[in-house]
């Protein structure tokens, strides 16, 4: 029943939607970079965005300058690599894509060392300045830079669980395009729920709660699986090493923007896949987990369990977590040792 349902409000806010009017400051922490430039445009697209301030060490001023001839009536600022506290003023939601790319043969997990520093850094600028803002992180390894922001923000004394938030609809997005094109039924009548990270192994698409979902099995079932957990490389060879999935990245996080957005602006039932902090395997030192979230007018509004899974989701989920914790505390770990 609550995955029907779950199902319905994801659907409904595949496209960006909008409630009652309200004024929201939305900053793009990145801006200029592959996943940044087309994820300013899309939130200066989205009704919600009264506000955009556009940040990154380069590029960013002529990227708002740019989106903010288009005609929507949000008001749009770029910002220097010097102007940071400045970009971050006042903001209610802050979208991190901040980082490097993947490049050919490398992992989620190869991109740690550089991104982590940069994603520490971001953060602690986030918590001087406007602590009280809900955090979109997407800058990868999402798995790990997440509990970077968290330890970051604890180390200030300003992390509230609720307002921090990895962003792992890409997945989701992946999932219902896929099985879609699998079972010949349109993407939007066909939401899966992704729970666990956001990297490989990490990933797992709960298909079997969904009717379109169980009718796939065996080798097609396997293959399904795999593209959903690594269509990052799938894209990564497609673009013979220029880049990585900056475009649909975009459009995950500018979506995930919005849920975020209408739950602030009061809306009921905006319930979404996120990785977060969670108490669902907490008991086995795994405390952030993506799964179905409700947002509100606090962030986190309520975190549901995963539901019944079948045998192979339940083998997912065993090679999943390992991974994870593994990842957590490598995310922990770097902010202590900094």
């Amino acid at each position: 029943m609550f995955a029907r349902a779950a199902a319905r409000t994801l659907s409904q806010s595949r496209t960006f939607s909008s409630s009652a009017a309200r004024q929201s400051k939305v900053a793009v922490l990145g801006a200029g970079g592959g996943i940044g430039q087309p994820l300013s445009l899309l939130l200066k697209l989205d009704p919600l965005v009264t506000s955009l301030n556009l940040y990154d060490i380069r590029g960013a001023p002529g990227v708002a300058a740019d989106v903010s001839h288009v005609d929507t009536n949000s008001e749009v600022k770029g910002f220097a690599a010097d102007k940071l506290d400045e970009a971050l003023e006042g903001t209610e939601v802050i979208v991190v894509p901040a980082g490097v790319p993947r490049k050919p043969g490398m992992t989620r997990d190869d991109l740690f060392n550089t991104n982590a520093s940069i994603v520490r850094d971001l953060a602690a600028a986030i918590g001087r300045v406007s602590p009280k803002a809900c955090i979109l992180v997407i800058s990868n390894p999402v798995n790990s830079t997440v509990p970077i922001v968290a330890a970051t923000l604890e180390k200030q004394g300003v992390f509230d669980e609720k307002r921090l938030f990895g962003v792992t609809t890409l997945d989701v997005v992946r999932a219902a395009r896929f099985l879609g094109g699998i079972a010949g039924t349109d993407p939007k009548e066909t939401v899966v729920t992704v729970v666990g990270g956001h990297s490989g192994a990490t990933i797992v698409p709960l298909l079997s709660q969904i009717p379109s979902g169980k009718s796939v099995s065996g080798e097609a079932y396997e293959k399904l699986v795999h593209r959903i957990q690594f269509g990052g490389d799938e894209v990564v060879k497609a673009k013979d090493g220029a880049g990585s999935a900056t475009l649909s990245m975009a459009y995950a996080g500018a979506r995930f923007a919005n849920s975020v957005l209408r739950g602030l602006n009061g809306e009921k039932n905006v319930i979404t896949p996120t990785f977060v902090k969670s108490p669902l395997f907490a008991d086995q030192g795994i405390d952030f987990f993506s799964s179905n979230v409700e947002l509100g007018v606090n962030g986190v509004e309520k975190i549901y369990p995963i539901g019944s899974l079948s045998a192979e989701e339940e083998k997912l989920l065993a090679a999943c977590l390992p991974d994870l914790k593994k990842n957590i505390e490598k995310g922990k770990a770097f902010v202590a040792q900094s």
